[in-house]
């Protein structure tokens, strides 16, 4: 067996249980880094390539981009890292480097960027590689067991808040209490903002407010959001289903933003008149920079942030996919590994 050989757990075709599977990684390339995973979380973005859901998945497929693990190779051109050090990798693995994006420091908005789990290995193996400017120093203070949700889903929400330069004096809602929107909560929480939580599920509201939410309010309904008309500077949106659009434009305060990280499925009704009026702005972002990575990080050693998780073993793979379709996960699934398993 070659010393590139990697074991992991893969899909082979949609609708399948992931198996047991290898595959030669052939030689690290100068600018790679490899990386041994420790840890890697499950996100809902996983299941939607193991699924096809996007079309552009060929199988067989290892997905997981949200990797914790150890540094065991480094290829020559590799700079700032240490072998035996402990880094993480998100969602992205590669990108071009010599664009102006890139040069700009805009890496994550790179047209000619590679996901770390489309037609690339991902962490739900023993091993992954990545472009060593996309690897990330974990700083001692972050706890390696729930580190890896913050380099998807905490940065997804977490890019926002240094986009539209928020402050401790903003208030913001949060639409969609889930995977991402309970990271959003407790980073805002840290950065000081008032904090509005919105969900379908008002059950959630002592836990909500727990995690540090102010308020807590029904998402789905208009008369819990009328008397918040003109409170928000911003509100963050992590659902991926239609709401009424006008009546949450309308909570916003003169040049208030409404920011998309949910996929929403279908076109989005935006009267103009309720963005001209007050001046008010709807925008999106995907995930951010190596650098915001790096900040996001140490945001979270110096605040003690964490997100809640639930643990399982890697070879429990597909229970915790099952436990994530249910809905039911407390708020995010991380994957420990065990591939060192005597079965």
């Amino acid at each position: 067996m070659s010393q590139n050989t990697i074991h992991a757990y893969a899909a082979m075709q949609a609708g399948e249980k992931l198996v047991p599977y290898q595959f030669d990684a052939g030689e690290l390339l100068a600018h790679q880094v490899e990386v041994k995973v420790e840890y890697c979380g499950l996100c809902h973005s996983d299941i939607s390539v193991i699924e096809n859901d996007w079309n552009n998945t060929i199988y067989p497929v290892v997905a997981g981009h949200e990797v914790i693990g150890i540094i065991t190779q480094l290829g020559t051109e590799a700079k700032g890292l240490q072998v035996g050090q402990r880094v993480g990798i998100g969602w992205t693995a590669e990108s071009c480097q010599h664009c102006n994006l890139c040069i700009n420091g805009q890496y994550n908005l790179c047209k000619d960027q590679q996901a770390t789990i489309v037609n690339h290995a991902g962490g739900f193996s023993e091993k992954v590689r990545a472009a060593w400017q996309w690897v990330i120093p974990l700083p001692e203070q972050v706890d390696p067991e729930t580190a890896g949700p913050l380099l998807c889903g905490g940065i997804t929400v977490f890019n926002p808040i240094l986009n539209h330069k928020i402050q401790a004096v903003h208030h913001v809602g949060v639409i969609g209490i889930g995977g991402l929107g309970h990271m959003a909560i407790k980073l805002l929480k840290a950065w000081g903002c008032e904090i509005t939580a919105f969900t379908s599920n008002l059950a959630k509201t002592d836990e909500l407010k727990a995690m540090g939410a102010d308020h807590v309010a029904d998402s789905r309904d208009p008369a819990a959001l009328k008397p918040l008309n003109g409170k928000f500077d911003l509100l963050l949106c992590t659902v991926n289903v239609s709401l009424n659009w006008k009546a949450y434009l309308n909570t916003l305060a003169p040049e208030g933003t409404l920011h998309m990280v949910g996929l929403v499925l279908e076109p989005m009704a935006i009267p103009a008149g309720s963005l001209i009026g007050g001046a008010k702005t709807v925008t999106g972002s995907p995930i951010g920079s190596p650098a915001d990575l790096r900040k996001l990080l140490q945001f979270a050693a110096r605040k003690h942030i964490a997100p809640q998780i639930e643990l399982y073993p890697m070879s429990k793979i597909n229970e915790a996919i099952e436990r994530l379709h249910s809905g039911q996960a407390r708020y995010r699934i991380v994957l420990k590994a065990d591939f060192d398993r005597n079965d």
